[in-house]
């Protein structure tokens, strides 16, 4: 009797594992048509990019061969490379800090159910859905130097507005204000939806305290939304490495390349010059970068909320 009742658990375990795994293979069903995307779309691609950066590969006289590391020792000794690698740095310093705070500014001030914050809401998030074709010729007409909004507004006072388009020093500032107006809205809806998710107990607990604001802000607010914040940080680094559209139409990359974004260069050596090969290794340089710079962000974030 002793056999049987030893066997008859193995059996039951095994007709557990094996509906485990009918169950595993039906589910893995549901998830197939998102890993071929993600295959076909982005693994895929990538791996082609990093094959390519190492070949020389001319869309007019054809492909050349594999070249190893010229293309990189290129890119390292290319005057105009590496200043839109300052560009897209400096774009990124300058735009990221801007979204992050002014997000998170607008979300504090509209975290309530009137209608009046739902209002501005709409008004903010609003212009998050138009094209950058559209948002670039509007500023185009407000930076305009002789005619432009921004100018009108300063000769009513007696002044002369900053030159946003043919100033070295003002270009890559303009194009920031120009994206922070347009996409604004996006981290401040993830704000939001973080502010409302802390529990209102804890506030009147500090309002029966007679904390201050500031004291509210620091103490819970912020420690209870960190993760967000770094959330957009790094969905905002990400995007920003990723300039193109507003620089090509406000500036087109001018003046004398002070606003000529990693992604511009590569668009320009691969659909201009048609040297796929070169304008592979330059993507490859800027995916480390986001990766990296993504990356760290996350590690700051890490640290901050303490391991």
């Amino acid at each position: 009797m002793s056999a049987p009742s030893q066997a008859r658990p193995v059996r039951v375990a095994r007709r557990d594992a094996d509906a485990v795994g009918r169950r595993t293979a039906w589910n893995a069903l549901f998830i197939a048509p998102y890993m071929l995307a993600f295959l076909v779309l982005l693994v895929v691609p990538l791996g082609l990019g990093m094959w390519l950066s190492f070949q020389d590969y001319d869309m007019l006289a054809g492909y050349g061969g594999p070249v190893g590391w010229e293309n990189y020792e290129r890119l390292l000794g290319d005057r105009i490379f590496l200043g839109s690698v300052r560009n897209t740095i400096w774009f990124v310093i300058i735009s990221v800090p801007a979204f992050v705070g002014l997000g998170l500014f607008l979300a504090l001030l509209l975290n309530d159910d009137s209608r009046k914050s739902s209002f501005f809401r709409s008004i903010f998030f609003g212009s998050s859905v138009l094209s950058v074709t559209i948002v670039t010729l509007v500023w185009r007409l407000v930076y305009m130097p002789d005619r432009g909004l921004l100018q009108n507004i300063a000769g009513m006072f007696g002044l002369t507005a900053p030159n946003f388009m043919t100033t070295e020093a003002l270009a890559l500032p303009g194009i920031a204000i120009v994206t922070v107006w347009w996409i604004i809205g996006l981290p401040m809806m993830l704000f939001l939806a973080a502010l409302q998710q802390i529990p209102k107990e804890v506030y009147e607990a500090a309002a029966l305290d007679n904390a201050s604001r500031w004291r509210v802000l620091v103490s819970i607010t912020l420690p209870a939304i960190r993760r967000t914040i770094v959330l957009v940080a790094v969905i905002e680094v990400i995007l920003q490495f990723q300039l193109f559209g507003q620089a090509n139409l406000i500036t087109n990359g001018g003046p004398n390349n002070a606003s000529r974004p990693i992604v511009m260069f590569i668009y320009e050596a691969g659909f201009r010059d048609w040297m796929l090969g070169y304008a592979a290794a330059a993507s490859q340089i800027l995916f480390v970068l986001m990766l990296g710079a993504a990356m760290l962000q996350m590690w700051i974030g890490r640290q901050k909320d303490g391991g």
